[in-house]
């Protein structure tokens, strides 16, 4: 590695507070990271981290030296950035954190678009329903469905989500249609677990909002299990309505309980507050923005 890169390496380290973490990142080996470290202390003749059993934490001059670093590398990208190929055609990997239903139903049946006009772009699609660090997984960006509460994060608002209440005409048939809220006791509520427990449904009346705790016989952490559960005439639903908005259009699917739906939530795109944003991210948040704007709401 030259210089740029053992600099690159060293704030990666510092990032994630993990020799290990760094090391699975960039796809290295974790001897290599600590030699590398090491070698760059004895050049700068500093100690740069502080090794204990909880992990790492920079000294007064591993801090000095990380602060200039991230200035140097950012004005070393924007230097890269406005000669040569990058500018007028972005290139390199983006790591990309989504939920398995928004990659499948909607972000993968766009991709050949985006690839006509940036080839040189590929694009990792980590899929999880958990909100991930995204310094120490390595990813670019991530797509998150509701308030920010990361103060580490930077977002930019590219949607809006709103829940809907769902079933099937087939299941309505057999099972009747709840009027409100409280009917819903009765019915077999198809529950979407999120960390191991079960999503409380929301619902809105003149004294405010409300939650309700959905009982039945699906329990399920994948949107698309839930889409699939609905369409199968299992059990109702509450979820985004993008997931059935096709299916309500046609009338496969019905919307319930209209009049206590919840406010809608805003969908964004997030980035470490620490990094600037090279090219080939920037192009593919403004493509991110333009899916969103195409997804309607179910009406």
């Amino acid at each position: 590695m030259d210089r740029i890169d053992v600099m690159r390496l060293f704030v990666r380290v510092a990032d994630s507070g993990s020799f290990s973490k760094a090391a699975g990142a960039l796809s290295i080996g974790q001897p290599t990271v600590s030699k590398l470290i090491a070698a760059l202390e004895t050049r700068l003749g500093a100690q740069l981290f502080r090794r204990t059993s909880r992990g790492l934490s920079l000294t007064d001059a591993g801090q000095d030296y990380y602060e200039s670093s991230v200035q140097l590398l950012e004005n070393f990208e924007i230097a890269e950035s406005r000669i040569g190929k990058a500018q007028l055609a972005p290139s390199g990997v983006v790591r990309v954190a989504l939920s398995a239903a928004i990659g499948r139903m909607y972000l993968v049946p766009r991709l050949p678009a985006f690839f006509a006009h940036y080839p040189e772009v590929k694009i990792d699609l980590n899929v999880s329903e958990r909100h991930i660090n995204l310094v120490e997984e390595g990813i670019d960006i991530a797509i998150r469905v509701g308030n920010l509460n990361d103060s580490t994060l930077v977002g930019r608002r590219i949607g809006t989500a709103t829940f809907a209440t769902v079933a099937s005409r087939a299941y309505l048939e057999r099972y009747g249609i709840p009027e409100k809220p409280s009917d819903l006791e009765h019915h077999q509520c198809l529950t979407y677990l999120f960390n191991g427990a079960p999503r409380p449904w929301l619902f809105n009346d003149s004294a405010g909002t409300f939650p309700f705790v959905p009982k039945g016989p699906v329990r399920t952490n994948d949107f698309e299990n839930i889409r699939a559960a609905v369409l199968s005439g299992l059990g109702i639903a509450h979820n985004g309505s993008l997931f059935f908005q096709q299916e309500v259009k046609s009338g496969e699917i019905v919307q319930l309980l209209k009049d206590f739906a919840p406010a809608p939530l805003p969908i964004h795109v997030v980035w470490a507050g620490s990094r600037r944003l090279p090219s080939k991210v920037r192009v593919f948040i403004e493509f991110l923005a333009e899916v969103f704007a195409d997804i309607e709401a179910p009406k």
